[in-house]
C-alpha cells in the first residue's frame, strides 16, 4: 500500500507542476464548444470565439468566456460538460460574496 501512495503522490505533484497557460485555457475552451456543433449557429460560435479571442488578448478575463460557456452547458443540456470542474472549479461555499 506504501508503494501506491507513493506513485499517487509523485503522479499528482507531476501534474500540479504544469502551468495553466492561456493557450491552454483557450484550447479547453474551444474543445468544450466543439460539443456544441449541433446545437449553436453560426452566430452563437462566433460570440463565443470572439470572446475567447478577447481573453486571449487579455482584455477580458477567462471567467467572461466560461459565463457563456456555462449557459450553454445550462441551456443546451450538455451532461458530459456538465460534470467537468473546470467549469466550476471552486465550490459555492468558497466563493466571495457581495453584500
Amino acid at each position: 500500500m506504501d508503494r501506491l501512495y507513493e506513485c499517487y503522490e509523485e503522479m499528482l505533484l507531476r501534474a500540479l507542476r504544469l502551468r495553466a497557460t492561456a493557450a491552454k485555457q483557450i484550447n479547453v475552451l474551444q474543445h468544450m464548444l466543439g460539443c456544441f456543433k449541433k446545437q449553436l449557429d453560426a452566430d452563437k460560435k462566433a460570440e463565443f470565439l470572439e470572446l475567447v479571442e478577447r481573453y486571449r488578448k487579455a482584455d477580458v478575463p477567462r471567467v467572461v468566456p466560461l459565463t457563456l460557456m456555462n449557459h450553454f452547458v445550462r441551456k443546451y443540456d450538455q451532461p458530459y460538460l456538465r460534470r467537468q470542474i473546470y467549469l466550476e472549479p471552486r465550490p459555492l461555499e468558497l466563493r466571495l460574496r457581495s453584500t
